[in-house]
């Protein structure tokens, strides 16, 4: 199963046509997906879900309905077992940013995190997830994926927020200051916490 989110609104990509009463489901070769993305703008729709019996194929066909752009992003832990977010546009959120031509996706994620940021030496652990969404640029809708990746480092000088990016902030935040600031951040970031940061205290994961 797939989520794209448009603003924090999940349209549900699924291999079953039906996941519940309140979602409407629609065959992913039909759909109609600019049209869709303003009935969910105006608060039309809310509850969508696009089936496609093959999952291998789900993002073959999301790729042909949108142009795509790729990203990489990092949710980076330090000594501390501290998290570095970005502030940008009234919301928290972690360094993420466009892929370069012909650049990978983990060299593009700690390229990306060391502009926003001012951070370095950082060490990729592993891949975390994909995320998708959708935004408007020049009037047009375009697919954003990007792919996030836990890094780490021992750097512990100054941050420097990236102020062309629009970013005001860089922080590091602990496990209670990052459950505040997930409070104010987008869900497809909230997708790849673990769930203790949104309920209750969390096991030790970084040694």
């Amino acid at each position: 199963m797939y989520k794209v989110f448009v603003n924090d609104i999940p349209i549900i990509l699924s291999t079953e046509k039906k996941i519940g009463k309140k979602y409407t489901t629609i065959p992913l070769k039909m759909v109609k997906f600019k049209k869709l993305i303003k009935e969910i703008n105006k608060g039309d729709l809310t509850y969508v879900n696009l089936y496609h019996k093959n999952e291998e194929k789900i993002e073959k066909f999301l790729r042909k309905k949108l142009p795509v752009v790729e990203a990489g992003g990092g949710m980076v832990y330090n000594a501390k077992k501290e998290i570095l977010f970005i502030y940008r546009n009234g919301k928290w959120d972690l360094p993420k940013g466009k892929l370069e031509k012909g650049e990978s996706s983990q060299d593009g994620a700690i390229r990306e995190t060391e502009e926003e940021t001012g951070v370095r030496d950082l060490q990729i652990r592993r891949f975390i997830a994909k995320t998708y969404h959708v935004f408007k640029r020049n009037g047009k809708f375009k697919l954003k994926i990007t792919y996030w990746y836990e890094m780490y480092t021992d750097f512990d000088e100054e941050l420097i927020p990236e102020a062309k990016e629009g970013i005001k902030k860089a922080k590091w935040k602990n496990f209670a200051q990052s459950q505040k600031a997930l409070t104010e951040s987008y869900e497809n970031i909230k997708l790849l916490f673990p769930k203790e940061y949104l309920t209750t205290h969390p096991n030790d994961r970084i040694s």
